[in-house]
């Protein structure tokens, strides 16, 4: 299915502010390391904040997709971005303040962190919907998945670029971000009426939780790969001695994904949905297994290559489970609920490598890596419930 249809029914404007809007959640991580690290000159203080950070977005997350169900995303969507501009400021203030001051904001910038990736993806359903054109959905899926990785790759290098400049830049860039792109994409953008107080006689249908929990153990399992693997290219960096090496080859892995995710619009519709869940889930375990067993064969660079292909078509199946699985009602509750499962499983990813990293270097990372894509696999296989053929 060509993209050339999505430009058709959401607009030429939309795709590139879209993409800025969705900018300061891919440099939100990195700029609260850089600017409370330049303040306490403590690398371990400033990531335990950044941790606090990340578990307030799993938990926000979902507080601001029940309340996009009900009131809309229009209104949710601009005072989410409105509150986080706000916690962004009360942060750069907080930064010359005490530290338990600062790890309480940096928790409210995580808290009020704007959903843009999942509340778009609610957005894409209900436009091809009233177009008529709901096998345009896989391919809307497919754009915003290689999006997503787009952004974690030119924001971690925009953060980069800005901490020469001045550690409190990052941050003030991300505020500007803010104001202008992810403010105006969603009064432009999203939809503007929610579902309002249920009465008892049209109350919201329940959400199935236990298929649910299990795409969101998926999302996690997927977050921790991506932890592991930040730790991964650290460590091989820092043993090269070329510290600037780390964001080249997560910046490979983020291309590579893309790729693969925008590839994933021309799969045949026979090739269903239960099937690329399965089928993804084994490719995510293979390509991990051959960054363990293949970097002490060829460099760490070249092993990613392949790696990196098997990551947004996993993502996709899950984020298309998810809008299958979700009433139309409760669908970005659904979407907030499964994306939560990232920064979670980021967290834990970075914490189980980093010991083994401690230990083993590069091979003990890679190794949290692979088993947490083999458990991921083991899971397809029992949750085969989950999708329907």
């Amino acid at each position: 299915m060509s993209y050339r249809s999505l430009l058709r029914i959401a607009g030429p404007g939309f795709f590139p502010l879209g993409f800025l809007a969705r900018l300061p959640y891919a440099c939100t991580a990195l700029s609260t390391l850089v600017l409370l690290q330049a303040s306490t000159r403590s690398y371990a203080f400033a990531g335990l904040a950044t941790a606090a950070q990340s578990l307030a977005v799993a938990v926000g997350g979902p507080l601001v997709g029940a309340l996009a169900d009900r009131h809309g995303h229009r209104s949710v969507g601009s005072a989410a971005a409105l509150a986080n501009f706000g916690a962004w400021a009360a942060l750069l203030a907080a930064s010359q303040d005490t530290r338990a001051c600062m790890v309480v904001m940096a928790a409210l910038v995580g808290l009020t962190q704007p959903q843009v990736g999942p509340l778009v993806r609610v957005h894409w359903s209900r436009l091809v919907r009233a177009h008529g054109r709901h096998q345009l959905l896989s391919t809307a899926l497919s754009y915003e998945a290689s999006a997503d990785e787009l952004s974690f790759v030119a924001g971690p290098a925009l953060v980069g670029l800005l901490t020469s400049v001045s550690p409190f830049a990052p941050a003030v860039v991300t505020m500007s971000l803010i104001a202008g792109a992810t403010l105006p994409f969603g009064l432009r953008h999203a939809h503007g009426g929610g579902h309002g107080q249920p009465s008892e006689q049209h109350r919201k249908p329940p959400l199935p939780w236990r298929p649910l929990a299990v795409v969101c153990l998926a999302m996690a399992a997927m977050g921790a790969v991506f932890g592991a693997l930040q730790t991964g290219v650290t460590v091989y960096a820092d043993a090269i001695g070329e510290p600037g090496a780390a964001g080249l080859v997560y910046a490979e892995f983020g291309v590579g994904s893309a790729l693969a995710g925008a590839a994933c619009a021309w799969l045949p519709r026979r090739f269903s949905l239960r099937a690329r869940y399965l089928w993804f889930a084994v490719a995510l375990c293979a390509g991990m297994a051959w960054l363990y067993v293949g970097t002490p064969l060829v460099s760490l660079p070249v092993a990613v290559a392949p790696a990196s292909l098997t990551v947004a078509p996993y993502m996709i199946s899950l984020y298309a489970l998810t809008e299958r699985l979700a009433p139309a009602e409760r669908a970005t509750t659904a979407m907030t609920v499964l994306c939560a499962g990232g920064p979670l499983g980021t967290a834990a990813g970075q914490a189980a490598s980093g010991g083994l990293a401690e230990a083993h270097g590069l091979q003990g990372a890679l190794l949290v890596a692979f088993a947490v894509a083999a458990g991921a696999l083991l899971l397809a296989l029992a949750g085969r419930g989950v999708a329907h053929p």
